[in-house]
């Protein structure tokens, strides 16, 4: 892992790459710029920067691929995204959808420490049972709220 920490923008960068690459083994600068919605000209200032940190091997108009330090930092970064999404979606009940974006988010702001707590609390629910009916309880009740959050609002009207 570099000395100095990687910005958002870099840790997304690198987050890109590590997918693409589990798909089709390497990346191209346009395969990054299409997963983040960005210009390919971003995407090359983002790559020498990640190359400089040694965490990518990147020459023009080649293939990217992450050295074995990007791969582990890159890890990081999912592992992160992937614990707060599940907590979301397992245990808070939010939409796959907004908790993916609602992860992206929040991947960053977290430490190892914190990715390695959520993703023990989510097993924990699923694999002890007096933990996963407390949230099934808890899931039951957001549900029952957002109905009546529901009717009162039709009610209004």
């Amino acid at each position: 892992m570099p000395a100095r920490r990687l910005t958002d923008s870099l840790e997304d960068y690198l987050e890109a790459i590590y997918q693409i690459a589990a798909r089709k083994r390497v990346a191209r600068v346009k395969d990054i710029a299409r997963r983040l919605e960005v210009k390919a000209s971003s995407v090359t200032g983002a790559l020498r920067a990640l190359a400089k940190r040694g965490l990518v091997d990147y020459a023009p108009y080649e293939v990217v691929t992450l050295t074995d330090a990007g791969r582990e930092a890159a890890a990081g970064v999912v592992g992160r995204h992937e614990a707060v999404r599940d907590f979301l979606v397992k245990v808070l009940a939010v939409p796959d959808d907004r908790a993916g974006t609602t992860a992206c988010k929040m991947e960053h702001a977290m430490d190892d420490d914190l990715r390695d707590r959520l993703a023990r609390f989510v097993e924990f629910t699923e694999t002890h049972a007096e933990a996963g009916k407390q949230v099934r309880s808890f899931r039951a009740g957001l549900r029952r709220a957002a109905r009546r959050a529901g009717s009162s609002k039709r009610a209004r009207c």
